[in-house]
């Protein structure tokens, strides 16, 4: 049976009541002075607008927020999951099917007061979480919002949404704010890595940052009306062709995490962004077979997951 929360109020406000935000938001903007935000580590000054891979400088662009019906039956529950897309990405997935916020700083401009506000709004509107996607190269930024937030009456789960492509150092700052981290652990060959998402490391880094994110909130547990309260639950994206790496992320996440991880196996890859027509990615240019899929929920089971979700 899945671990069950009957009781639960949000991590962050005991580190409100501890006293722990203010260091934590001063933390942050001195991290922003010489951005090390994400693996990336360009190192620049964030605070005075200088440009980045990911373009975003002091202030974060919100492409879309709404209460999302979409996401997996633990998040939505009846009322939605409050999610906030931010725009531009640190990865360069040849594939996404967000390339057009992932790729450039659209939507609207904001600052710490108008991400507080935009939480507010999502809790007010009855969210079960408030679900941050694409979070990682603006953790600072959210630091300083919460700070915001949970004065003014934020009271419902942080979700940390992620390509697991996370600096160790952002991580760190959210340690006692998220209740959920969500991270989509894409790739297990580091080769395969650069060619389809520009960062040959991320295998490593992902490795590194989920058993961080799992230091954190340990396995996923839920509330008696199903809805996750804390824990970690990890996406999977099924892609052409890559069964071997699909069951070498599996077998790690229960050997090396835990057999009680959350997977949720999504099928709903198709070639899109820069591959459909491309020699260079023949490979991946058609969906995912249903032999494929269900070849990733054996591997699954053979590595002894059983808490699998189905939902695209």
């Amino acid at each position: 049976m899945s671990p069950v929360l009957t009781e639960h109020e949000p991590a962050y406000l005991t580190v409100q009541r501890s006293g722990g935000l203010d260091a934590t938001v001063s933390r942050a903007m001195t991290e922003l002075q010489n951005c090390r935000a994400c693996p990336r580590d360009c190192g620049v000054d964030r605070s005075g607008q200088d440009p980045t891979l990911c373009r975003i400088g002091r202030y974060v662009r919100v492409a879309a927020a709404f209460p999302h019906f979409g996401e997996e039956d633990c998040l939505r529950g009846t009322r939605g999951s409050g999610t906030i897309f931010f725009s531009s990405c640190n990865l360069r997935c040849v594939f996404c099917q967000n390339w057009d916020i992932s790729s450039a700083p659209t939507g609207r401009e904001l600052d710490a007061f108008g991400l507080a506000d935009l939480m507010l709004a999502l809790q007010e509107a009855g969210c079960h979480n408030i679900n941050l996607v694409t979070p990682e190269h603006v953790a600072p930024h959210i630091v300083e919002a919460l700070a915001v937030a949970i004065p003014d009456g934020l009271r419902i789960p942080l979700v940390y949404n992620t390509s697991a492509y996370d600096g160790l150092t952002s991580l760190r700052l959210m340690d006692g704010l998220v209740d959920i981290f969500m991270p989509d652990f894409k790739f297990w060959a580091p080769e395969t890595s650069r060619r389809l998402a520009r960062a040959r490391e991320y295998p490593q880094v992902a490795r590194a940052a989920i058993a961080e994110m799992h230091r954190q909130v340990g396995d996923l547990q839920l509330g008696p009306d199903g809805v996750a309260r804390r824990g970690l639950l990890v996406r999977h994206l099924v892609m052409p062709g890559q069964g071997e790496e699909t069951a070498a992320i599996l077998q790690w996440l229960a050997e090396e995490i835990s057999p009680n991880t959350y997977v949720n196996i999504m099928d709903q890859y198709r070639p899109d962004h820069r591959v459909s027509g491309h020699p260079r990615y023949v490979d991946i240019d058609r969906r995912v077979s249903r032999d494929e899929v269900d070849a990733a929920f054996v591997a699954a089971r053979r590595a002894g997951l059983w808490r699998l979700d189905r939902r695209p």
